[in-house]
């Protein structure tokens, strides 16, 4: 194993010094929080496709693989669409408010009086995001070195919220496309032909196995519409995504960028079920059906080969992690704290700006390891998530973007219903039921509707500036001419 600790370590080692090389270039809060806004298409397609292709899309696709065959791949699948469909319908739109956060968006289009409940909800979302990101690492470390379940999260942690805390957008921006290229040389190019090849083929695979495990569908209906539900919406939505879409340097990279981006991941979702599918031929009664990934990687790959997929997944996760981190803290300071201190939206001194955030992300990164170390059931506490964002955010989102005749008063009560609702619902049908999500969704829209048809219409003033920073003007100047990087 000595090859595959080298190159490990070598890679951890890389994203530290992206972290310092991204910490030079980190000069405002412009270039802390979105990368300066001027990602070309190629840098914001990898990071883009990186942050939403995380743990749960590497090892727990094959996992889904494994127990389910080629409809495993339904689950990353709808995270794909879901990038398409915010790329193809609203990134251009997203990118021209020049905002930081999803809350500062609602603020703008309600008139100043939506966004600390919504950003207590989006802060929740982010934070189990990033803290189910960085409980995957006892996984892989696991693998690698027989570590410790807490030494593994302390270890990899650390390393994220060292890196991301250094440069911000910049550094996670550098990492993320270095994690790009490794996930998809690691992943498609070497663990997926393998994998196929020691299965003995598609022939093979298809002659030990039984024929639903071939049934686009045969994970079952219900399933597949929930993915839907949760994955496909909460890609519109979500912080994490929004933070990247605010990096492009224009309405045609986050069109097109975010096009190549969604694409790739379904292709991503097609290879996992694959290679989960091929593990199950090779080890038909795994215990546990997300183990099957570090086994066919620990028993089939040659030396050097397995370091270097390990290393993918170690990207995969980190890539989410550092994301939904500075999502986290970002929606923290700016839509929380800002707003309970009572200070003003834009500071005079964008330094300082910097400095706090930094700070921000430092904390936020020690409570996200304290919690993960903490946290034992993954899947319920990012079901948890899930159900409160898309339950208590997409409709006064949406709303906002499709409906001029939404209120503000509209949106909280959206928010709170849905919100209440889906914990309420979560406590009687269990938190893994599909009930909680499908019912608070349909409270939150009759509640947005029915309140903001009974309340007076969003003063003409603030729908016109919002429909002037929708157009792209009046818009938030970069803080400095630069280059444009590809």
């Amino acid at each position: 194993m000595a090859v595959d600790y080298a190159v490990i370590v070598v890679y951890l080692a890389g994203m530290l010094a992206m972290g310092w090389w991204g910490m030079r270039r980190a000069k405002s809060k412009s270039d802390f929080l979105v990368a300066g806004r001027r990602l070309g298409p190629v840098m914001y397609s990898g990071t883009m496709a990186a942050i939403v292709l995380g743990g749960a899309s590497t090892i727990g696709g094959v996992g889904l693989g494994y127990q389910y065959g080629l409809s495993g791949a339904w689950m990353v699948f709808t995270i794909g669409l879901g990038l398409l469909a915010l790329s193809v319908f609203f990134s251009a739109r997203i990118a021209r408010l020049k905002v930081y956060t999803v809350s500062e968006m609602l603020d703008l289009r309600y008139g100043g009086r939506a966004g600390l409940v919504s950003g207590v909800v989006m802060w929740a979302y982010t934070l189990m995001l990033a803290v189910t990101s960085t409980i995957a690492y006892a996984t892989i470390f696991d693998v690698l070195f027989d570590m410790n379940r807490t030494l593994a999260i302390v270890l990899g942690g650390s390393i994220v919220v060292a890196y991301s805390t250094l440069g911000g957008m910049w550094s996670i921006t550098l990492t993320d496309m270095v994690q790009f290229v490794v996930k998809t040389v690691g992943v498609l190019l070497l663990l997926l032909p393998i994998a196929v090849v020691k299965a003995g083929g598609f022939g093979a695979m298809k002659a030990k196995l039984p024929t639903e495990y071939f049934d686009p569908l045969g994970i079952g209906g219900e399933t597949i519409f929930t993915y839907v539900l949760i994955y496909t919406f909460g890609m519109l939505i979500g912080q994490d995504i929004w933070q990247r879409v605010f990096t492009a340097r224009g309405d045609r990279t986050a069109r097109w960028g975010g096009t190549v981006a969604g694409t790739y991941c379904l292709v991503y979702a097609v290879a996992g079920a694959v290679i989960g599918t091929a593990a199950k031929v090779l080890y038909p009664k795994l215990p546990s059906a997300d183990t099957a990934f570090a086994t066919i990687v620990k028993d089939e790959l040659p030396v050097g080969v397995r370091g270097l997929v390990l290393a993918a997944a170690l990207a995969a996760v980190m890539s989410t992690s550092s994301g939904a981190l500075i999502a986290c803290a970002t929606v923290a300071n700016n839509d929380i704290w800002s707003r309970l201190r009572g200070a003003v939206k834009r500071d005079t001194d964008d330094h300082d700006e910097v400095k706090g955030n930094r700070v921000f992300i430092l904390v936020m990164g020690i409570a996200v390891i304290c919690t993960a170390i903490a946290l034992n059931n993954v899947v319920e506490a990012l079901t948890v998530a899930y159900n409160l964002l898309v339950g208590g955010l997409l409709v006064p989102i949406l709303g906002g973007l499709l409906w001029k005749r939404g209120t503000a008063q509209g949106a909280l009560a959206s928010v709170a219903v849905g919100g209440v609702a889906v914990i309420g619902l979560m406590a009687g049908y269990g938190i893994l039921a599909n009930e909680p999500v499908y019912y608070g969704l349909l409270l939150s829209l009759a509640a947005y509707v029915i309140v903001s048809l009974a309340t007076p219409a969003t003063d003409a003033a603030v729908l016109a500036t919002w429909r002037e920073r929708l157009a792209g003007r009046d818009a938030e100047p970069l803080s400095e001419p630069v280059p444009v990087h590809q």
